[in-house]
This record gives C-alpha cells, sequence and structure tokens, in this order.
C-alpha cells in the first residue's frame, strides 16, 4: 500500500518510514506541509495517509477534511502530540480512521498502522478511555467547529487575524468573525483570553 507521511519534522519521518519498512508498507511519500500533502495526494493517490495535527499552514483537522472530500477510499491514520480527546473525537468524526498519540510505543503506533491499512479503526488505549469518560468534551467545546479548532490552533500559536486569514483561506473580515463567534461559544469577552483558551486547549497533553 502507497502511505504518505505528513509532519513537519523530519526526524519523525525517518522514525515512521523505518517503522514501515519493518511492517513491509511502501512505497512511502513525505510532505512536511499541509498544502505540499495535498498536492502529493491529488498526484499520487495513496491508499494510507499518516497525519500529524499540528503543521505549519494548514492544521490537520481541515487537511482531513480535504483529503475525504476527494478521495472517499483513502484510510487516514492521525499520529499527533495532542493526546486530548476533543481533537481525537473530532478527529475520527471527521473520518480518521485511527488515531495514536506520539507518546505512544512503537508497537502500539505499528499495531495501529496495520489496522488503519485494513481498514479497520484504532484508537490508542488511554484517548479511547477519555473519549467514553467524556474528558474535556463540555458543552461549549462540543459546539466548536473543525475550522473553530483550526483558528484556535492558530492563535496559540501567536498568529495574527491576517495570518489566519491567509492559513484558512478567507477573507480577513471572515477571520475576524469567526474569532467573535468562537468568544460568544466559549464565553469570553476578550481577544486575550480567547488566546489564553486557545493555549490550554491546544496545548499537548502532559505525559
Amino acid at each position: 500500500m502507497k502511505v504518505l507521511l505528513v509532519d513537519d519534522h523530519a526526524i519523525v519521518r525517518d522514525g515512521l518510514k523505518r517503522l514501515l519498512a519493518d511492517l513491509g508498507a511502501g512505497p512511502i511519500l513525505e510532505a512536511a506541509t499541509g498544502r505540499a500533502a495535498l498536492d502529493l495526494a491529488r498526484a499520487e493517490r495513496p491508499g494510507l495517509v499518516i497525519l500529524d495535527l499540528n503543521l505549519p499552514d494548514l492544521g490537520g483537522l481541515e487537511i482531513l477534511a480535504r483529503l475525504l472530500r476527494e478521495d472517499r477510499a483513502v484510510r487516514v491514520l492521525v499520529l499527533t502530540m495532542h493526546a486530548e480527546p476533543l481533537y481525537a473525537a473530532r478527529a475520527l468524526k471527521a473520518g480518521a480512521k485511527g488515531y495514536v498519540s506520539k507518546a505512544a510505543a512503537p508497537s502500539e503506533i505499528a499495531a495501529a498502522v496495520r489496522a488503519v491499512a485494513r481498514g479497520e479503526g484504532y484508537v490508542e488505549a488511554k484517548v479511547a478511555q477519555a473519549i467514553a469518560l467524556g474528558v474535556g468534551s463540555g458543552a461549549r467545546l462540543d459546539s466548536l467547529t473543525p475550522r473553530d479548532l483550526e483558528t484556535l490552533r492558530l492563535l496559540a500559536q501567536g498568529r495574527s487575524l491576517s495570518e489566519i486569514a491567509q492559513a484558512l483561506g478567507v477573507a480577513y473580515k471572515t477571520a475576524a468573525n469567526g474569532c467573535t463567534q468562537l468568544k460568544e461559544k466559549l464565553g469570553v469577552s476578550r481577544t486575550g483570553e480567547l488566546i489564553r483558551l486557545a493555549v490550554e486547549l491546544t496545548e499537548p497533553a502532559a505525559e
């Protein structure tokens, strides 16, 4: 099966390539940005995409949605630092077949790759337990859309409204209105409060 690795860290991609080689996967394609990943996916039609959520341009949830719009048959395994159940639940709802954190043991990542390549679902045990317990899925967070989550990710990185608009491919006014709606959804009134909350919601979970 042709595999596309999407991660902006070369050392992570190298480690995954070794793991995939041991599993007999190939050929293996690589992308360091969301846009490069989408271009490669259109040109090469991989059967499996291993996707990080935290990329320098487009966010993983946005890439996931675009991948599946263009090829419903592609199987996506999310492999990310985000172990929060909020992100896992949204990724799975959006169509990802599997979700594993980078803190997982290599054997668990390999098990996830095998399962997703077969078309089966796989969620890291501790993440699945958190989802089942409803951790991090309060009513305010349930109302967030994938674009809301991407906006929060960009805010947490310190991006300006102009940069957020460019990353999302929307007009400045649309990005500004989106932030205003986010404040209403999350019950905050100031931009500083929204940024603080964005950092809290998107930072990797502590081990």
